[in-house]
């Protein structure tokens, strides 16, 4: 019996259990780990996010005979420029034009209020049933607009206050970031040099995926959301839309969620935009079904490739469940996680199949 595969299967799921229940047992040993971790994951995360947007920047310097330190100098001294232009060219706008919109809010309020009174006094011929519906739609009224404003703002605060504890970490960043760039390529050897010389090479192949599939996604994403970013800017700038550098701004950093970034992004659009003109609502529409098309049939294949080859229901489904799980950090980092777990399982997957392939042509 020990050598039927249904049963050690069976005893592998068995003891997989009895791991996790050890493990829930036993959480308090686990839990200063934890601990240690949670406050230096951060900056790690920082740190990697900005070594793949580097690196390349860094290989082009070196390319040209650029000693590694001064190039790492350099790529410093370009993302201090890069902020600093932003602070002083971008930001100011961004502020005004979100302080402006939540002026503006009220208003709207108002502007909704006064279009169903004159609906309601100008129609009489309309079923009890539906005056009562409206009327409880128009008392509640308020109550709604507020309550979608304050998750959809719940939602940026929520955004925002990840970005200041990324800049409370800005201190470690640096470092990290340093020795990631200086070291980076010393991680696999030192990783694979007490293995025999064919396990490392097998570890070695797994660690270059995954390396390229962080690569493909970090830097694919960014700039996929910087490009529509610059389309939705475009497309706001011509039909004249209020607050366009903010609502832009703020359809690239939700466009770093895939596929569900897009309808997030378009929301707050669509509420300023039908405010100034009923006809933006077409107009939006228009705008942001032409940067979708374009990101997802020219930028994303020639910017991402097909490194990641998952697909969009797979994606999606993943987006949810990690939402759910883990909330606003879960969607952000389903996606890489979900592909370095895929890239690593069929990684092995393909290694056991080559193995037991060998196996059986040694019998023959």
């Amino acid at each position: 019996m020990a050598n039927r595969r249904w049963f050690r299967v069976l005893v592998f799921f068995i003891l997989f259990f009895l791991l996790v229940l050890l493990i829930s047992k036993t959480t308090f040993i686990f839990f200063p780990i934890i601990q240690l971790i949670g406050a230096v994951a951060f900056p790690i995360i920082g740190a990697g996010i900005l070594y793949y947007l580097s690196k390349p920047v860094m290989h082009f310097f070196e390319k040209y005979k650029v000693p590694r330190i001064l190039a790492i100098i350099l790529v410093f001294l370009l993302i201090l420029a890069l902020g600093y232009l932003f602070v002083m060219f971008i930001w100011p706008i961004v502020r005004d034009q979100v302080m402006n919109l939540v002026n503006s809010i009220p208003s709207m309020v108002t502007m909704i209020e006064d279009f169903i009174d004159y609906w309601q006094a100008n129609y009489t011929n309309i079923p009890d049933q539906v005056l009562s519906a409206i009327n409880n739609f128009t008392d509640n009224l308020p109550t709604r607009i507020e309550n979608l404003l304050n998750n959809l703002f719940g939602f940026i605060s929520g955004f925002i206050g990840h970005v200041i504890s990324f800049v409370a970490s800005i201190v470690l960043i640096p470092f990290f970031l340093f020795f990631m760039l200086k070291d980076g390529d010393k991680l696999v050897p030192f990783i694979t040099q007490v293995f025999s010389e064919k396990k490392a090479e097998n570890i070695r192949s797994l660690l270059g995926k995954i390396d390229g599939v962080l690569s493909s996604f970090i830097q694919g994403q960014l700039i996929v959301s910087f490009v529509v970013g610059i389309l939705l800017l475009i497309g706001y700038l011509i039909i004249d839309l209020e607050y366009a550098l903010a609502l832009s701004l703020f359809g690239m950093l939700t466009n770093v969620i895939p596929y569900l970034g897009p309808f997030i992004a378009v929301i707050p659009a669509l509420l300023v935009g039908v405010f100034q003109d009923p006809m933006n609502l077409v107009w939006i529409s228009i705008i942001m079904l032409a940067a979708q098309q374009l990101e997802g049939n020219l930028i994303s294949p020639n910017v991402m490739g097909q490194a990641l080859n998952l697909h969009p229901l797979t994606i999606i489904t993943v987006i949810l469940a990690a939402g759910s799980i883990a909330g606003f950090i879960g969607i952000l980092f389903a996606v890489p996680f979900y592909a370095v777990l895929r890239t690593i399982i069929v990684h092995f997957y393909h290694t056991y199949v080559r193995s037991k392939k060998k196996k059986e042509d040694a019998l023959i």
